[in-house]
């Protein structure tokens, strides 16, 4: 007998008719219950198969939506401009009083859309959804409008429609803005928080033209920029009790921080304020670099240190789903980096001729992979089957368009275990110098890797090896060997 919370089906109808029409929580009335009306057995009419009919004695099936006629973009001529911006509140429309569904603006969004969901394969529930949306904000728009986003996130999410979707399609009519302010304008306010306003000024001219890049620069990857923002940002607030501006800083303020860290700390750390100070010498707000002629030096790497198999094996019986086991394939047997495996597409997986690309090498399928990838792309069929997006892996928000998946999406399974992607990675490629010997071309032939860092691996496989044939040797000292 299936329960609901403790109670039978009987006694939660019984309950529903003994609260009807005072209360909506059943719980005081299920524990009143005592009694059940007995359903009796054969008074209802088996069901015939196929859709159920209706009063006049036809199939009732599921609503077939027709497409909507194409239609030109709607003229645009001259227009009054506005005399001021008025913010629209679109959560009391009414579809009864308010739609308008001759507007021309709606028509041609709701071809757009139309158009978008065959090229994405979206599912007919979001079409209809988005369907929906567009009667909602565009019943009553007019040329020269412009759709914010902050106007339509509360009329629709509160509707239980797809704000992302309908977005989309207002970006491709030409109508919306995003207004939503940038995560990394968001996370600079917070690292700027404490600063002396001088400093704070150089440092978010510093910090913007990296992530955005500039005239003579280019922009850098946004880990680059926490990174060297979250390194110096202690200095940065210790230096802001004392001094008003980065110009009061001399050398020995470096050189005495330098001094307090040590390692691959104070080599990021070196290099991220002779950024900053490099940006403000040529922006003219310092007078002097006080980083210049301090070297960095070389850092001294220990020996990459092979994974525990216990902790391998403890990441496989983690991961169920078949996104998961053929991401944990790639990198343990593949050694492919996380960003790789978001970007890997259908083409790259040649499943006939037993091939696999990553990073433009082509590498072997071995029978493990073949199989996970067999598993995934049969999943990845029943669950999206019209799913226009060409990614090897995707999920239930990028199935709806063409984007990769992010890299939280990589790594999630594999949060709090020892043996991440990154160290499964670096222990295959160990791995690969152990078995086949520390030679550096060889290395670099099957993983491309670079030439320092293929040499890093061999060095550490060969003091690995060292030390097991120290191991080996005799308890006085003398290696076991030939008579």
């Amino acid at each position: 007998m299936r329960l609901k919370k403790g109670y039978c089906r009987l006694c939660w109808q019984q309950a529903s008719q003994d609260a009807k029409g005072e209360v909506t929580v059943l719980q005081p009335y299920l524990e009143k219950v005592r009694y059940h009306q007995l359903f009796l057995i054969n008074l209802r009419r088996p069901r015939r198969p196929g859709p159920p009919i209706g009063r006049n004695g036809r199939r009732r099936g599921r609503p077939q939506t027709p497409d909507p006629a194409p239609v030109p973009p709607p003229a645009s001529g001259w227009r009054q401009p506005p005399l001021f911006e008025a913010h629209r509140d679109f959560t009391r429309f009414d579809r009864r009083k308010h739609a308008r569904l001759d507007n021309p603006w709606l028509a041609w969004a709701r071809h757009v859309a139309h158009r978008l969901g065959e090229a994405h394969g979206w599912p007919r529930r979001v079409r209809l959804d988005v369907d929906r949306a567009l009667v909602i904000v565009l019943s009553g728009h007019i040329a020269g409008e412009v759709l914010r986003y902050s106007e339509l996130f509360p009329a629709l999410r509160s509707r239980g429609l797809s704000v992302e979707r309908t977005a989309e399609v207002l970006d491709h009519v030409g109508i919306f803005h995003d207004d939503r302010p940038s995560s990394f304008d968001q996370w600079l306010e917070r690292k700027l928080d404490g600063l002396a306003a001088g400093i704070r000024r150089d440092v978010e001219t510093w910090a913007r033209l990296l992530h955005d890049g500039g005239p003579r620069s280019h922009p850098r990857d946004v880990h680059t920029v926490w990174g060297y923002l979250n390194r110096i940002r202690p200095v940065l607030l210790e230096w802001s009790n004392r001094y008003d501006h980065l110009r009061e800083v001399a050398r020995d303020d470096i050189l005495s921080h330098l001094s307090t860290v040590h390692g691959s700390q104070r080599k990021h750390t070196l290099v991220a304020l002779r950024s900053l100070f490099t940006r403000a010498k040529k922006n003219g707000t310092i007078f002097k670099n006080p980083t210049s002629r301090i070297r960095v030096g070389q850092q001294e790497h220990g020996v990459i240190q092979p994974l525990d198999p216990r902790h391998v094996q403890s990441a496989v019986t983690v991961v169920a789903r078949p996104a998961d086991r053929l991401i944990l394939a790639l990198a343990a047997v593949h050694a492919a980096r996380p960003k790789a495996i978001r970007r890997l597409q259908l083409d790259n997986l040649d499943i006939g001729n037993r091939r696999l690309v990553i990073d433009g090498r082509v590498r072997p399928l071995d029978e493990l992979t073949l199989q996970l990838a067999l598993a995934w792309l049969d999943y990845r069929r029943k669950r999206w089957p019209d799913t226009a997006n060409p990614h090897l892996l995707i999920n239930k928000h990028t199935a709806l368009e063409t984007g990769s998946i992010s890299g939280v999406s990589v790594s999630a399974a594999l949060r709090g275990q020892t043996a991440t992607l990154e160290r499964l990675r670096v222990d295959r490629q160990l791995e690969e110098a152990l078995a086949h010997g520390p030679d550096p071309l060889h290395l670099a032939e099957v993983f491309g890797l670079a030439e320092k860092t293929a040499i890093r691996y061999a060095d550490s496989a060969r003091a690995l090896l060292e030390q097991a044939a120290e191991h080996s040797a005799s308890p006085s000292g003398k290696e076991l060997g030939p008579d």
